[in-house]
């Protein structure tokens, strides 16, 4: 489906028709299967505007039909049609410090592959050279790409292509718009990458797509997302969802914000392993099994003083869903005492209408970026 040039008013049928044609892709994307008279239901077109794009579509190989659906119902029997995933791909590359991750998906964000690479990330110049190589690169490899996004731990402004402030990198101020055009005429987005793995979230059944959900990351650093019915919410200067710097201990350690007691200063990775360190020499997250009993405390602790920051999110934003992805996850100790502090610490009236879920497997950064752009592709502005 070629891009239309929004401002000869000759292409407005043709926007309109590839606007319904995306509306019927993010349709089938999330359904899976369906008919065309479901479709058209579904949408609110009707039949034969449906049957005509289902056509077009079944034409450029991105949809095939599978046989005739039984039905007890008079009339023409219905004919499942259902999308060939493999038939629309995008890319997403994840930086990380000292690391690169690329990923490619299909259309229902099924991995085809994916690499580790180790990288110094101290020149952000250089960075950004291997980015654009590896985006190069990507396209020779699947030339139907339609989208590769790019994520960043930091604090990003999508639109002007700027990265003010990555504490985890240590870089300020780099301009990302070399990659915006780097991959000619496939679009190349960027983002943050706690917020692109937010998207996933979305994708299965953790949680709804139309109540608010907020997405806690926890790893080297302490990040988070909130999502409502429009997408991930960004704030006024692109910081929301930044709970690893909410206060949790007045008085406790010196973050690298400036800031005392700060969520991330106190169980972030780093942190969880300079406590275990302190209190065994030798002993770290990976060493746990070394020392069931400290561990136990530590996580314990760190479980209270996690559930102190979910009860001022609660407070604050009032999420329907409240997911912790978090390698602490597999300890019945954290999570317990999350629980039991955020209850402590929480209203009872929002406390009880809150789910709280521990994710189970973590989620993807990459295959969230690689999201973002199937999901850019499915949209397109009448406006």
């Amino acid at each position: 489906m070629e891009s239309h040039d929004m401002k000869d008013p000759g292409k407005g049928p043709a926007l309109l028709r590839q606007y319904n044609e995306k509306r019927v892709l993010a349709y089938l994307r999330q359904q899976k299967i369906s008919s065309r008279l479901d479709i058209s239901r579904a949408l609110a077109l009707s039949k034969n505007t449906i049957s005509l794009i289902v056509d077009d579509l079944l034409a450029l190989g991105y949809v095939e039909e599978q046989g005739v659906v039984q039905t007890n119902s008079i009339g023409r029997p219905k004919i499942h049609v259902a999308l060939k995933p493999s038939a629309i791909k995008a890319a997403g590359i994840m930086i990380e410090r000292h690391r690169l991750h690329w990923m490619v998906c299909d259309f229902f964000s099924q991995i085809i592959d994916e690499k580790t690479l180790t990288l110094d990330t101290s020149n952000p110049q250089a960075v950004l050279s291997e980015i654009m190589h590896h985006c190069r690169q990507l396209l020779l490899d699947w030339p139907d790409l339609v989208g590769i996004g790019v994520g960043f731990p930091g604090i990003i402004d999508q639109q002007q292509g700027i990265l003010h402030i990555s504490s985890h990198l240590g870089w300020g101020e780099v301009s990302l718009l070399p990659l915006l055009t780097c991959a000619g005429s496939v679009p190349v987005s960027v983002w943050n990458n706690v917020k692109a793995a937010a998207l996933i979230a979305r994708e299965g059944e953790i949680a709804s797509e139309h109540a608010a959900c907020f997405y806690l990351r926890i790893g080297e650093g302490i990040g988070g997302a909130l999502l409502t019915e429009h997408g991930v919410y960004s704030g006024g200067s692109w910081t929301a969802g930044e709970v690893g710097h909410l206060s949790v201990l007045p008085e406790g350690p010196l973050c690298s914000c400036g800031q005392q007691g700060c969520l991330e200063s106190l169980i972030g990775l780093s942190a969880i392993n300079r406590q275990l360190e302190q209190r065994q020499p030798g002993l770290s997250w990976d060493t746990r099994q070394q020392s069931a009993e400290i561990v136990d405390e530590v996580m314990a602790a760190s479980g209270r003083l996690l559930g102190k920051a979910l009860s001022q999110i609660v407070h604050l934003v009032n999420p329907k869903t409240l997911l912790i992805d978090c390698p602490y996850n597999i300890h019945p100790s954290f999570v317990d005492n999350t629980l039991s502090a955020t209850r402590q610490f929480t209203l009872t009236f929002p406390f009880s209408r809150t789910q709280i879920t521990f994710v189970a497997e973590r989620l993807n950064p990459a295959q969230g970026l690689a999201l973002a752009m199937l999901q850019r592709f499915e949209q397109v502005s009448l406006t």
